[in-house]
Parts: structure tokens; sequence; C-alpha cells
């Protein structure tokens, strides 16, 4: 087992691995940028190097800066939570050559499906359901178009290399195509440097359920049942729940299966997602693959009394693991807390915290790195907390979600929490009956 782990990134993440490790009986190092000296994470680590300034570029996706904090502190493995270098094949690569290992997954898995054409060819070889369309990057535009009317519309062009809706059109008609290809080509180039598309049929009414799937070195591979993250704004989640009220027993069973296929396929080893799109008509396809723990990771925590963080450090130290797939016994759904005021487009409000009252309580569980007179920084992701509540029944669920919501109180910057009370009230989505579009047609005035 690992003697000491840097933990190469922030905020609430970073807190949530020193927690870990700290029952593990493991020493951690924080890093921060000069604008996080006053984050809990290096508050509560064992040792904390500042690493640069507070452009991430010169802190967070330093890569040089965080090999030597770690050399520098003998710390002989790090954890990248989500976001920044997490997903990053170079990072991984560096971190070995320096003989510190990287609580994640290798260069190649990271690869093989950091690029979306490449990961769908991959899963398609596997046997997991893919959407109609193209076999990899289109070159030119008379091919694609040729090959959206033979498809049929409505169809979408996607970015490679993309990532949060960039560079991402749907094209309902054939008229539409060409403005579609151009806007996403330059949206695409601008966003990653990086103006190859592909095309694919596509999905009506969807819903985005992920698999949590978790791979050891011996090539075994379990999962723990599905997350629906349907609740987005666009293309970021905001509300996530499991189980889905949509997945059944069977449906739940076939998806399970494939995203085990897919894991298997590429030796996948640690923690991961198998994110697919369902239709309505039950249908599933294979999006992309998340090479590292999610955000919404806690839900699954819950409903299957699982610690993945604490999978993360054991696979990595090469234990394996269990074997057997978890589902869950009891419902559970997290709100993410942003520092944005939902009345005005969720336009970001950091600032300081002036008054703050965290919500308690059975199946109450908040992740968060903020307190009272702590200054959230603007130079960042506006998540500054996950609010997570557990019951017997989703409708308990939702009850409970709106009583913790409005005893959750942050004074000095807006929330999102008066989004996510109006949604907890909300006849549609208590009902289960929504899609990833759900919010397009959702009332923001009077909250």
């Amino acid at each position: 087992m690992f003697k000491k782990i840097l933990i190469a990134n922030r905020g609430e993440i970073a807190l949530r691995v020193i927690r870990t490790c700290k029952e593990m009986g493991i020493k951690t190092v924080a890093v921060y940028s000069t604008a996080d000296k006053d984050s809990l994470h290096v508050r509560f680590a064992d040792e904390a190097v500042c690493i640069g300034p507070a452009p991430s570029v010169e802190s967070y996706l330093n890569i040089p800066r965080i090999i030597a904090a770690a050399e520098i502190t003998n710390a002989d493995a790090i954890h990248p939570g989500y976001g920044f270098l997490s997903e990053n094949a170079k990072f991984s690569a560096i971190c070995a050559e320096y003989g510190i290992k990287f609580i994640g997954a290798s260069p190649e898995m990271i690869h093989y499906m950091g690029d979306k054409a490449t990961a769908k060819a991959t899963m398609k070889k596997a046997g997991v359901p893919t959407i109609p369309g193209s076999d990899g990057i289109i070159d030119d535009y008379d091919t694609a178009f040729k090959m959206a009317e033979d498809m049929g519309f409505p169809v979408i062009l996607k970015a490679t290399a993309g990532g949060g809706g960039k560079g991402m059109r749907v094209v309902n008609a054939a008229d539409e195509f060409k403005k579609a290809w151009d806007d996403a080509k330059r949206e695409s180039a601008a966003a990653f440097n990086n103006d190859a598309l592909y095309l694919e049929k596509f999905v009506e009414e969807p819903r985005h359920i992920e698999i949590q799937v978790f791979g050891d070195s011996t090539g075994r591979v379990c999962h723990l049942s599905e997350r629906d993250c349907s609740i987005q704004r666009r293309h970021q989640k905001l509300v996530e729940e499991t189980p889905s009220p949509i997945v059944t027993e069977e449906l739940r069973q076939r998806m399970g299966e494939a995203a085990i296929k897919g894991a298997e396929a590429i030796k996948y080893e640690g923690a991961g997602t198998i994110e697919f799109l369902v239709d309505k008509h039950g249908k599933f396809y294979f999006m992309e693959m998340n090479t590292r723990i999610q955000v919404e990771h806690p839900i699954t925590e819950e409903v299957t009394d699982f610690d993945l963080v604490k999978e993360q450090i054991k696979v990595a130290a090469g234990i394996p693991i269990s074997g057997r797939n978890y589902f869950p016994s009891r419902f559970s759904m997290e709100c993410r807390i942003n520092a944005e005021d939902p009345r005005k487009g969720f336009r970001p409000s950091p600032g300081k915290i002036t008054h703050l009252h965290i919500p308690g309580g059975h199946g109450v569980r908040v992740d968060s790195h903020i307190y009272a007179g702590y200054t959230i920084p603007p130079n960042y992701d506006s998540m500054i907390a996950k609010l997570i509540v557990t019951g017997q029944s989703r409708e308990e669920v939702i009850v409970r979600m709106k009583r913790a919501l409005a005893e959750f109180v942050i004074e000095g910057i807006e929330t999102t929490i008066p989004f996510h009370l109006k949604l907890m009230d909300d006849e549609g989505f208590k009902s289960g009956h929504f899609t990833t579009k759900y919010l397009e047609t959702f009332d923001f005035s009077k909250l």
C-alpha cells in the first residue's frame, strides 16, 4: 500500500480523497495555487505545496510543478481527482517515468477512450451498442452530407476532440446541414485546435445513463449499476440520481453487461464510467467513457455502501476487486450547488461567503470545501458543494432533498439552490418523465 499520496486537484474532490486516505492510514500532500491558499484541502492535508498562481495553466495543469511537488515530498502516488489532469495521457505517462503511481487509467486506456471516434470504434468491435453513424472522422463535406441523407434526419455533428457541447450541432433537415457543418468545424478548431468531425444519428428523447465500472490488474471487471444524469443545462449536469426512474431490471442487466464488455475490451483498470444514451424506445447506445472518478460518485457510494475512492487506491496498489456486481438497495440523488445566479442565466457569482449553514439529518451528506469567511475565487469551476440525500424511495428522496435545500444557507454570493428547490416541486421532474432537453423549456423566471 502507498505511504503518501499527492492529490493533484483542489476543492471538494481533493478534500474527499484526503478523508479516505486518512482512514487508510496514508499520508497526504495537497497542492494549491495562490488563490486556494485558504481552501480546506490545504488545511486538512498532512503537507501542502504551492504550485503557482491562480490560472490553472500555471498551477493545476502545470505537470512539471506537480511532479516536482511529488518528488520533494516523497509521494509515491498521485490521485488526480476529476477534471484538470485526470484524463491526460501525457501526465499518466510522466508519472510512470518518475516512478510515481498514477491512481487512474494508463496512457493507453486514456488514449483509447479520449478520442470519441476511436472510443466508438473500440466499443463497436467489443459488441457494445453504438449510435449509427460514421466510422470515425469524416474528411469532407460531400461525404458527410450524403451519409446524413442515407441515415435520415435528424443527425448530429460532433467534434472528435469535443467536450462540454463544443463543436456539436443537431441538424433536423438537409437545408440546415451546410451551416451546421461550417459552424461545428469553426467552433471545434477554436476550442480544441482540432476541427475534425464525425456524424451520428440523432437519438430522440434521450436520457443520459451512465454505468459505474471498476477493473483491476488481473483483468477482472465489475459494475456498480447506473446513474441518471439527464437533468443538464448546456450539457453540464446539475442533478444526478440512482437508480434511474426509467431503467428496468432487464435494462439494467443488459446495460451492465455491455459496460463490462467495453471495459474488458481495453483491459480497463480503476474507476470509470461507460456513458449511454437511452432513447424513448428503451434502446441504449454507447456515448463515451470517462476514465476517472465522477463528480456524482457519492450517490453510488450511498446506495451500495462502497467507498469508490478507497477502491481506486486499492486497485492502483495491485489489490484485486471483489469481482461481483453491485446493485442499488436504496435511492439517492445529488444536487450540484454552484456559485451561479440562476435568475441571470447562471452567471458566475464568486466572492466571500459571509454566512453558512450546512444541512444535516438522516440520509443527508454534503461534500464541500467551503466555510463562512471563505472567498470563492473566480478562476475555477463554479461548483462549491454537492448535496446528496438518500432514502427508501424516490419520493422520499425528493421530499428529503427539498428539506435539506431549504436548510442550506449560503450568504454573500448567489447559488443554484433556488433552482434546485423549484425543480423538486416540478411535476415533470417528480414524475421521472424527462429527457436531457428538459431544462430547455424550464421556467427560470420565478426562482
